[in-house]
This record gives structure tokens, sequence and C-alpha cells, in this order.
């Protein structure tokens, strides 16, 4: 019997996230932190409504995460995020030792993979799930912030 509990299921939660944020104009980043197939923290981009450029989804969901599980920690949890984490996001996602994180969108230009930002020995990561439906809604978002300046 297949587990419906996969990558996929786990991306399209993070994604409804990012759907929340590009409805409240947020770029449209959601994450999820997942622990034994159960949905801890749900988070989309806020920097916009808390006028916070450290309000990331995945920040967001790392605090939301730690106190769910009454720890800094984040080991045997895993983040689906629908972008990349940025070079702040994977250093806060190292301090929380996190096991794993899944990504869907490449950031290219500010992401921690160009920008070789190291990741807790321990977490492994991976991406491209839903990568081509993140990065449209990114793409979107932009074409159509720029046509109403």
């Amino acid at each position: 019997m297949k587990n419906s509990f996969d990558d996929t299921y786990f991306m399209k939660k993070a994604f409804q996230e990012a759907e929340v944020a590009f409805e409240k104009g947020e770029i449209p980043v959601g994450a999820v932190i997942v622990i034994e197939n159960r949905i801890i923290a749900r988070a989309h981009n806020l920097t916009e409504t808390l006028n916070d450029v450290t309000a990331h989804a995945e920040m967001q969901a790392i605090t939301a995460a730690a106190n769910f599980l009454g720890g800094k920690y984040l080991q045997n949890c895993t983040l689906y995020v629908t972008l990349e984490p940025c070079q702040m996001c994977a250093g806060a996602l190292y301090w929380s030792q996190i096991s794993n994180i899944v990504f869907g969108a490449r950031d290219e230009q500010r992401g921690c993979i160009n920008l070789k930002t190291k990741l807790h020995p321990k977490t492994k990561m991976r991406g491209g799930i839903m990568a081509d439906k993140s990065s449209e809604l990114l793409k979107r978002f932009f074409i159509e912030k720029r046509s109403l300046n």
C-alpha cells in the first residue's frame, strides 16, 4: 500500500500556505514542518504584514515548531518549503538541527545552494518537489506587482 503522506502531499500543504501569502500581498512562499507524518507548524511569508525582513516562511515555521515541541531543536523533523531557503533561513535551520529540508523551486540568486551556506552536518536537503507550480506562483506574483506600479 502506498504511503499517502509523501513529499508531494506535504509540499501541497506548504503550497497552500504560499497561496495565503499571495492573497495577503506577501511574496508567496509557504512552509510546513512535519514530524512522524504530522504537521506541527504551518507558515508563510509575513515580511510586509509584520514590517520585518526576518519574517520569512521558514523562520515563522521554525518558531512555531519549536513552540509546539517545547524545545529549540527540530531533530527528526522535515521542513517543506516552496522556495529554496535563503542564507538567513538556512542559518536558522542549521542552528535548529532540522533533519530534512525539502524545497520546491530553486532560488538561483539568493538561495543557500549557490551561496554555499552550510547546513547542519546531519541535515539532508533535496529539491524540485512541485518546483514548476511554486515557480509559477512566484512569477505571477511579481508580474502582478509590477503591473500595479
